[in-house]
């Protein structure tokens, strides 16, 4: 591959595009990537759209205009699908049928806006959506959105009314919650009621809350603090807070009435201000929508990306951005901070604060901008900026008070996003022995700068390189042994995954490709040497997905580290490349068009094996906190299927330790840890739970079954975080936090290291990991 992260091919219709290798776990939920330019654009064939045969209840439907934009992201899309993805499949009306049904499930797979009626009028389309996309005339995506903006209004109204009187809470009735197993409802009576039941499982769990905190802290004697649950959150980093709101605490009425009461209005509040924001939609998500149907036909990973998607995998992938650095949420009608990043240019300046409400925005010079009811993204989009410049927030303080605060932007680094070290010893291992000091490296992501796109900087992070530097740090220190965590990793830049690997093997095949053509390549370590040579565990779990399973797979082979696991892989084996939409206007201006994230190859392991659906099988397993969760690539529709190809030469290590028997003397020491086995009855009794999808709604069948079941989940709970310290965690490498401005009273907060440190060390998996690793070590 000539270059970090490109892979140049012939593409069909003689365009060369410089394209970026990635491996990523998720659709529209995970973000694309930087955008790569170098080429002309790609031209694509124009023609009138023709008359579509459409049924008149399909004819009938209102329509809204379309966005500039749509043809052409239309075309471009049906082109990349059909010319570049992996299965080299013509958009035809199979894929048209089956596309209506993830179309339909995208614009309410609740069953709680559309009746049986609309979704036979949007039927009409089933077997036309090839014609549109190919055609550049998205009509049922603009139909669809302005029927679901009608029947928000309809819900909306109905909610109110609903929320406006107690419920009957002495019927004897029930809710199905599993929307896969009702139909859409047949009248706006049968639908009303569903949204009574809906609303009333919603009231009773706001009054079982309040009920439970009341109780709480009345065994403290502390003040109540508000009722009722969080607000749905979008961050400015992508990276969650379950910080307090900040506000000053409410009284939770001492009544079942009051609380009940208190309920509907906290409900009713909270749909009527969700549904004035959904109000204003993004102007492509009609065409988003109808795209990423079409291309979640061909494969989960391949999909349409606007502008806004594009910017957060940014993020996602350099593990910074520029902005203020505070993580928002929703609240009612105001945006609400949730989070302070550590270091950032909020947590430097020291006036924004958790529980602020935003109130307007302001650019440098410009007037403010009244961001009530606003859309979280909006909001989100005019805060962000480039750095150096000046945002003013208009803010109300929890205490009321309405303030300015001018922060002028800078690059945040999301340290969670980066790879972590420490030495891991100090305690006495199993069976009273002492061992040296540890290793352990917790990688996050397969992340780092595209070094090849325009204004990119050398100096960016990456994740080789910080690797590179904690191996050798354990390496310099004498360390025998490393773990490294990839629990929860779901993949990256390929390049990472490649040069990852090449720190612990010494030269040779690390990852085989085979594109649409049938042309096979293989991606190898060519630089002599390692950096650590010491013994190495490969930590996984099922969200250890895409560069996460080249990297567990390729030393697996080689025989160079041992996996330890909680089941086996996600089992995603295939490459996407991220194409800069607007590359298609060839050099013409207008507003961005996104980027589209299509499926060019498969990969496979030295040894041939794909881990494509069956993911990578870890050597000692542990037991699964998650093994209620359906999470892998055997559970997503439409999956490209496994397989396999010819092997290539590789000389795999002679470790001094036996794999079975690692596997035995773990099985052993597993089945004496009693936090194992309250592990794996906890994640039985929530499957249990979770199977359960009906929903009494009589206020005492209701309580009971609530409680029977949090006293099961209680008594189950194995509470982690209140379990022994396992054994010492130093940090390495580590880069210290600048303090943020104090006042007078504050109380200083441990540092999100120290909590990584305290957590890390009360882990049971990565005990039993360290044991293995003490094993292979002797």
């Amino acid at each position: 591959m000539p270059g970090a992260g490109y892979a140049p091919r012939t593409v069909p219709r003689h365009r060369r595009l410089a394209l970026v290798l990635l491996l990523l776990v998720g659709c529209s939920s995970t973000p694309g990537t930087p955008r790569v330019d170098g080429t002309a654009g790609a031209r694509l064939p124009s023609g009138a759209p023709p008359v579509l045969n459409l049924p008149p209840a399909a004819q009938a439907l209102e329509d809204i205009p379309p966005d500039p934009r749509e043809e052409l992201l239309a075309k471009g899309v049906e082109y990349l699908l059909q010319h570049d993805h992996l299965s080299q499949k013509a958009v035809d009306d199979a894929v048209s049928t089956a596309a209506f049904e993830n179309y339909v499930a995208a614009l309410d797979g609740g069953k709680l806006f559309l009746l049986k009626e609309h979704v036979a009028a949007l039927a009409g389309f089933a077997d036309l959506m090839d014609d549109e996309i190919r055609d550049g005339d998205l009509l049922l995506g603009r139909k669809g959105a302005a029927l679901l903006a009608r029947r928000r209004e309809v819900v909306g109204k109905v909610i109110a009314e609903l929320c406006a009187a107690p419920f009957d809470y002495a019927v004897e009735e029930q809710l199905e919650t599993d929307p896969k197993k009702v139909s859409f409802a047949a009248s706006e009576a049968e639908l009303r009621d569903r949204w009574r039941r809906v609303l009333k499982l919603q009231v009773l769990e706001r009054v079982a809350q309040m009920q439970e905190t009341a109780e709480a802290l009345a065994k403290r004697n502390e003040p109540p603090p508000p009722a009722g649950s969080s607000a749905p959150q979008a961050p400015v980093e992508p990276e969650a807070s379950a910080e307090p709101s900040g506000k000053p605490p409410e009284p939770i009425p001492p009544t079942f009435e009051g609380r009940e009461a208190k309920a509907r209005a906290d409900v009713a509040t909270s749909y009527a201000t969700r549904f004035v924001r959904l109000a204003t939609p993004d102007p492509l998500d009609p065409s988003e929508r109808f795209l990423n149907s079409i291309a979640s036909v061909y494969d989960p990973h391949s999909v349409y990306m606007p502008p806004a998607e594009e910017e957060d995998f940014d993020i996602q992938i350099t593990g910074s951005l520029q902005g203020i650095g505070a993580a928002l949420g929703e609240e009612n009608h105001y945006i609400a901070v949730r989070e302070i990043i550590p270091g950032s240019a909020s947590w430097q300046q020291g006036e924004l604060e958790v529980g602020d409400l935003i109130l307007a925005v302001a650019q440098e010079g410009k007037p403010r901008v009244d961001v009530t009811d606003m859309p979280i993204k909006k909001v989100v989009a005019m805060i962000r900026g480039p750095k150096g410049t000046l945002v003013t927030l208009t803010v109300k303080k929890p205490d009321g008070r309405i303030v300015a605060i001018a922060i002028t932007r800078d690059i945040v680094k999301i340290e969670a996003s980066y790879a972590r070290g420490a030495l891991l010893g100090a305690k006495k291992a199993a069976g009273g022995a002492q061992h040296p000091a540890l290793g352990y490296i917790q990688l996050p992501g397969f992340y780092g700068e595209l070094r090849a796109r325009p204004g990119a900087n050398p100096d960016e992070r990456n994740a080789t390189d910080d690797v590179r530097k904690l191996l050798e740090e354990l390496e310099r220190q004498k360390v025998p042994g490393v773990i490294i965590d990839l629990r929860g990793n779901g993949g990256g830049l390929l390049e990472h995954a490649r040069g990852i690997t090449g720190l612990l093997i010494d030269e040779g095949p690390v990852v085989q490709t085979r594109s649409p053509d049938g042309e096979h390549k293989t991606l190898a370590d060519k630089e002599p040497g390692v950096s650590f040579t010491g013994e190495v565990v490969v930590l996984i779990d099922k969200f250890s997905a895409s560069a996460s399973e080249i990297l567990a797979a390729a030393l697996q082979d080689y025989r160079r580290a041992v996996l330890v696991g909680t089941s086996p892989t996600h089992g995603k084996g295939t490459v996407q490349t991220v194409f800069d939409l607007d590359r298609l206007r060839a050099g013409a201006a207008g507003p961005s068009l996104g980027v589209f994230k299509v499926t060019i190859q498969q990969f496979y392991r030295v040894n041939g094996e794909s881990t494509q659906v069956r993911g990578v099988t870890p050597d000692v397993l542990l037991p699964d906190p998650a093994a209620y969760i359906e999470s892998g690539e055997r559970f997503l529709e439409h999956a490209i299927p496994w397989n396999r190809i010819d092997p290539v030469p590789f000389v795999p290590v002679r470790p001094r330790w036996d794999g079975a028997s690692l596997a035995t003397a773990s099985a052993a020491r597993q089945a004496a840890e009693p936090i194992f086995g309250k592990i794996d009855a906890y994640a039985k009794l929530l499957k249990a739970q979770r199977d359960v999808t009906l929903e009494p709604l009589a206020k005492d069948a209701w309580l009971a079954e609530r409680k029977r079941n949090t006293e099961a989940l209680k008594a189950a709970l194995p509470k982690l975080s209140e379990g022994p310290t396992r054994f010492e965690v130093t940090p390495v490498g580590a880069v210290a936090t600048p303090p943020r401005p104090t006042r007078p009273g504050d109380k200083p907060a441990p540092s999100r290291l120290d909590r990584w440190g305290e957590e890390l060390a009360r882990d049971p998996w990565v005990a039993e990991a360290l044991q293995v690793l003490v094993d292979m070590t002797r």
